[in-house]
């Protein structure tokens, strides 16, 4: 992986690198980065504001100039500002505290910035809200050029531990999707991104329950072929995806983009330091995405909770074809897991493991190193297999 600061922590080069695969320039980058390399020697949590700082800033320069642009009636140029200023300032804002006081400032900003990028960049993707146990799901929804001439299939994108439905929005992933037919629900999913951050809702273990409430929601859309629905998680998505197409039908496929088949097992090695862990101040994280109260000294409560989360005696209840995407060399998340999630899924009629090496990229966790592989290859293997089931259907 591309470390940005050679001696610095895992988590702010990781950072930077899902940055540059998403969009990111790499001489923006640069100027943002270079006055904070000192920083990042202080320590993962110690140097978080600096980071904060240091980014905002960028994106404070990207926003004038999206401005300037719009005022000029130059709308595609702003529409590429407003896209990179979006994925700066989401990379910025993961890397905060949960009691950090600039947290949710600096989010409520990513969402009005994510819809200058809509008007400008990205017109075929627009928000929308997924009924949900009397309140709603927050969501970002693209529609594929193909719905135009009627329902078409669809994936249900869904986040892992503290990424955002912006970071899926960045990714392009949405449009490696459409460009092959298919439209893109991205998901905050509770414990995740908007819901977790505005609404309060925190990460349920039984994740068909919010999963069908998204089926439920495509299924009333006139665009949306209901028999070709699909769900793909990345990171804590690889068990929450998995989970839902065990126990909710009515999906037609799904996605471990990088497999976490035994979150549990992860967090007993975190607190032991073995393995990377995917943000700063961690614990403090981990415990508000699952709405537990106490603090890193009193953990052993959680983390005989944490071991619920686990797709042992689970995916063999998938009955629809699965595909895990792994890294080689993914410093979170073994690959043994990915292994584990396979082997088991005996019930699928179409599984495949797909392990991207060293030599190739997109090794790292969820393949950040070399983002846009993987989304192809995803997307690819999405494409064909609704492929297969509209012709079995035919």
């Amino acid at each position: 992986m591309f470390e940005y600061f050679p001696t610095g922590p895992y988590t702010w080069n990781l950072g930077v690198v899902a940055t540059l695969n998403s969009g990111g320039l790499i001489d923006e980058v640069d100027r943002a980065c270079r006055p904070i390399k000192d920083a990042a020697n202080a320590g993962e949590d110690a140097g978080t504001p600096d980071f904060l700082r240091a980014w905002t800033a960028l994106t404070d320069q990207l926003v004038g100039q999206a401005e300037a642009a719009e005022k000029a009636g130059h709308v595609r140029t702003a529409g590429q500002l407003w896209f990179r200023a979006s994925n700066y300032l989401a990379q910025a804002e993961r890397m905060l505290a949960h009691s950090d006081p600039d947290r949710v400032p600096t989010y409520r900003r990513m969402l009005e910035i994510a819809q200058k990028a809509f008007d400008t960049h990205s017109p075929r993707v627009s928000r929308v809200a997924v009924p949900y146990e009397g309140m709603t799901l927050p969501a970002y929804f693209s529609q594929a050029p193909a719905a135009d001439d009627g329902p078409v299939p669809v994936v249900v994108l869904v986040n892992g531990l503290d990424s955002t439905k912006e970071h899926m929005y960045a990714s392009n992933h949405w449009e490696e999707l459409a460009a092959r037919g298919i439209s893109c629900l991205m998901l905050d999913q509770p414990g995740t991104g908007e819901a977790l951050r505005l609404q309060g809702l925190t990460a349920r273990v039984d994740t068909e329950a919010w999963a069908g409430a998204a089926v439920d929601w495509l299924e009333q859309r006139s665009d949306v072929d209901a028999s070709r629905i699909g769900i793909v998680g990345w990171s804590l998505g690889g068990y929450y995806a998995p989970r839902a197409a065990a126990f909710e039908p009515r999906f037609a496929l799904c996605v471990a983009w990088g497999a976490n088949h035994d979150w549990g097992a992860v967090q007993r090695r975190r607190r032991q330091r073995e393995g990377e862990r995917p943000v700063p101040h961690y614990w403090e994280h981990v415990l508000w995405v699952w709405g537990v109260d106490g603090d890193e000294d009193h953990l052993d409560a959680f983390l005989d909770f944490a071991d619920q989360v686990t797709l042992e005696g689970v995916v063999e209840r998938i009955r629809v074809p699965f595909l895990v995407a792994h890294g080689a060399n993914d410093r979170q998340i073994p690959l043994e897991m990915a292994h584990r999630s396979h082997d088991q899924a005996v019930n699928s009629p179409k599984r495949e493991l797909r392990v991207f090496t060293p030599e190739e990229g997109a090794t790292e966790h969820i393949g950040l190193d070399h983002l846009p592989f993987v989304s192809t290859f995803i997307a690819d293997w999405v494409a064909d297999t609704f492929a297969e089931l509209g012709a079995q259907r035919a």
